[in-house]
């Protein structure tokens, strides 16, 4: 999803969800939403530099699956480590019977992979879904 226009947390979180409905990797729009919003409420997936990695597990989900989206506006009402608004959300889908090792051993990977200078500034430049894709699916592995 690229050249969005989000503009709070909750506002990317249903439209990511929206959008995973959409590509048959969820079910249940509401019940993603739910899902996302219950791990924020654990602690904010709001990272640094314009980043963040919302991540859910539920069982409406039905294959696992990374969501990239690009707001064209700074989500200012995302809380973050650096306090900088967010721009660039990697969101992570783990069906609920899938959740554990995999879906940690993705997290890791992704938040290691933004510590990554070369990494945030090719998610930040490319609006070619191809070329993030297969970058993000190289960090993945």
């Amino acid at each position: 999803m690229v050249g969005c226009a989000l503009t709070s947390r909750d506002g990317a979180l249903h439209a990511l969800s929206a959008r995973a409905v959409e590509l048959g990797i969820a079910e249940d729009e509401q019940a993603l939403v739910e899902a996302f919003l219950q791990r924020e409420n654990e602690g904010t997936t709001g990272m640094m530099d314009g980043f963040a990695i919302p991540h859910a597990k539920a069982s409406t989900i039905k294959r696992r699956a990374v969501l990239v989206a690009k707001s064209n506006s700074a989500i200012a009402s995302w809380e973050t480590m650096d306090g900088e608004p967010v721009s660039v959300i990697v969101a992570l889908l783990v069906p609920e019977d899938q959740a554990g090792t995999d879906h940690l051993r993705m997290l890791a990977n992704m938040a290691e992979a933004l510590m990554d200078s070369r990494f945030r500034s090719m998610l930040r430049r490319s609006d070619d879904p191809r070329e993030i894709a297969a970058e993000v699916n190289r960090h993945l592995q």
